[in-house]
């Protein structure tokens, strides 16, 4: 039985589940790099007046929420959470400074 493989698995491709992670780590890191770039083009004004965190609060959370993605991956125990400030901002917090930079229009 020696040198038997798994039912299953072949030689030189991913497992379903190691591409599920693929996916879910890549989309992660890309949705907190899209908000990171998002909150540091938004001007600081917007934050304040939309009654939000501050422009420099917000962009250390997602700076260290896409450090934490990058360096321990989206379901560790860090990991999730930085999901969550990444989901929160692009929610919640960047609709609200988007519609006062943009005269409140919700387009």
């Amino acid at each position: 039985m020696a040198g038997r493989r798994c039912a299953g698995t072949l030689p030189g491709m991913l497992s379903f589940q190691g591409l599920v992670f693929d996916v879910l780590f890549f989309a992660a890191l890309a949705l907190t790099a899209w908000a990171l770039v998002d909150a540091l083009v938004r001007p600081a004004a917007g934050y304040v007046a939309a009654g939000k965190l501050t422009k420099p609060g917000w962009a250390a959370i997602l700076g260290l929420s896409l450090l934490v993605i990058l360096l321990m991956g989206p379901m560790s125990f860090l990991g999730l959470p930085a999901v969550i400030a990444t989901i929160v901002y692009l929610v919640d917090v960047r609709p609200a400074v988007r519609g006062l930079s943009r005269g409140g229009s919700g387009w």
